[in-house]
């Protein structure tokens, strides 16, 4: 990483920074709507997991005007909050907001698929034995799909380290502030001699997600292993 300059690594640290903060503030609420999906029967399922899938589907753009329109400074929520002092538009927080919409899917998706691995009778065994639900969560269900919430984990931050559409259209790309490693690369391939700089951040981006999909396949093949008793 000494070979970046100093415009790249502010751009680095920011992708670090919002893809953490997008990753661990979803991770609770990734792991409630899994286990819903996976486990629970309710009206409008269907719509709730079309709801959760819809960004993998909708063009990024179209995501990040949705949330500027919410979240925005004079939109519903994003006015309210204001009010507050908290505000997500052009703002790094915003960029971790968009982040974490975008990686959402793929989190859901890698812990759901875990919950429904485990073995039902395991839980409602516990469940007999007097343990409240939470409990039988915690200390059944929650150890046997540690890998696969670790695998959607880790490929929920690389999804957010590598998103562009969604938060320039939300929070645009402003140096320092909301300029993460695609935006970046977008401004330096903008003018002339940034291509060095740009291919350097590629680089950067292709470890990430390559470290990423290798890791989460590795945890996955154990979640397995770990589920069948082998």
């Amino acid at each position: 990483m000494a070979f970046l300059g100093p415009a790249e690594w502010q751009a680095v640290a920011l992708s670090l920074k919002v893809s953490f903060w997008a990753t661990a503030a979803s991770l609770p609420v990734g792991i409630l709507v899994a286990y819903a999906l996976a486990r629970w029967r309710f009206p409008g399922k269907a719509v709730l997991n079309g709801l959760v899938h819809l960004p993998l589907i909708l063009p990024p753009v179209v995501t990040g005007y949705l949330l500027l329109l919410s979240f925005g400074t004079q939109g519903p929520v994003g006015g309210r909050l204001a009010e507050w002092g908290i505000v997500f538009a052009f703002r790094w927080s915003g960029a971790a907001l968009a982040a974490a919409v975008m990686a959402f899917p793929l989190m859901v998706r890698a812990i759901r698929l875990s919950i429904e691995a485990v073995d039902p009778r395991l839980e409602a065994a516990a469940g007999s034995l007097g343990a409240a639900p939470v409990w039988v969560f915690l200390t059944v269900t929650l150890p046997l799909i540690a890998p696969g919430l670790v695998a959607g984990a880790i490929l929920a931050f690389a999804k957010a380290m590598g998103e562009f559409g969604a938060t320039i259209t939300f929070v645009s790309n402003i140096p320092g502030e909301t300029r993460t490693v695609p935006s970046a690369i977008y401004a330096f391939l903008q003018v002339p001699g940034g291509e060095g700089a740009a291919l350097r951040l590629v680089a950067v981006s292709v470890a990430v997600a390559m470290g990423a999909l290798l890791a989460s396949e590795l945890l996955a093949r154990r979640a397995q292993g770990r589920v069948a008793g082998r």
